[in-house]
């Protein structure tokens, strides 16, 4: 329990970790007011009826940056050099002097990582379908018994992903590679996505079957995946990762 207090403290005073639950909670946000508004104006011209299914949802698929950052961070700064006035080490030394064990001080990371990206994944859900509803009014899709597994599924996504960034992390010692690529596949151009339309083998990659949690309908996407699938299918990636991040972190100098 102090390692995991220990982590958590850490873990809330990196800046970036704020920049990282800013960016969790406004950029599924704004997206969402701009989505709902774009709606509105397609209601009201007689052009739709009502709002998709996965309006909010699919906003809540971008806004997973925001745990990304927070997986990647969480041990990217344990490598950073310090400046010559505090040793010119590493955070990494400090921290393994105070928790030995290595399989334990990960453990402690993951659970501080899983718990802070899960409670940023129900904030980021409740303000998104906010904004959904102040936009669209009696427009809004209403939330039903449906609602609960996919919110559910959300936070499974927010989670899963983090711990992804963090294993990958721990495998590259450092930040920027999996930072940029992980951003990079979630808001600018999915390969994942496009190597679905080389193989269908892809839709099983993680981020691919892990969207089916919540996500009911992707575009150009015609795969059968159910919710439950995505969901083990991701758990199992997830668990490999970091199973092979924990037997090369322990086995390695630090």
């Amino acid at each position: 329990m102090r390692a995991l207090a220990a982590e958590a403290s850490k873990l809330a005073s990196l800046p970036t970790a704020w920049i990282a639950t800013a960016a969790g909670v406004l950029v599924p946000s704004v997206i969402a007011g701009i989505t709902a508004s774009s709606t509105l104006g397609a209601i009201d011209r007689g052009a739709a009826t009502t709002a998709g299914v996965d309006t909010g949802y699919q906003e809540l698929a971008f806004g997973v940056v925001g745990a990304i950052i927070l997986g990647v961070v969480a041990i990217s700064g344990e490598y950073f050099t310090e400046s010559a006035e505090s040793g010119g080490g590493r955070q990494i030394s400090t921290s393994l002097t105070a928790v030995p064990s290595r399989l334990r001080f990960l453990l402690a990371k993951i659970f501080a990582i899983a718990v802070t990206s899960g409670l940023l994944a129900i904030v980021a859900a409740g303000t998104t379908m906010g904004v959904i509803r102040v936009v669209l009014g009696e427009h809004a899709p209403a939330l039903g018994a449906d609602d609960v597994p996919r919110l559910i599924g959300v936070v499974c996504y927010w989670v899963y992903t983090a711990l992804l960034a963090f294993g990958i992390t721990v495998l590259t010692r450092h930040g920027v590679v999996p930072l940029a690529v992980l951003i990079a596949n979630t808001s600018v151009v999915s390969v994942t996505y496009l190597l679905t339309k080389i193989t269908p083998l892809a839709n099983y990659l993680p981020d691919m079957a892990g969207v089916r949690m919540f996500i009911r309908k992707l575009a150009g996407n015609t795969a059968e995946i159910s919710p439950l699938a995505g969901g083990l299918v991701m758990t199992v990636w997830v668990t490999a990762l970091l199973v092979i991040a924990a037997i090369s972190f322990t086995r390695r100098d630090a």
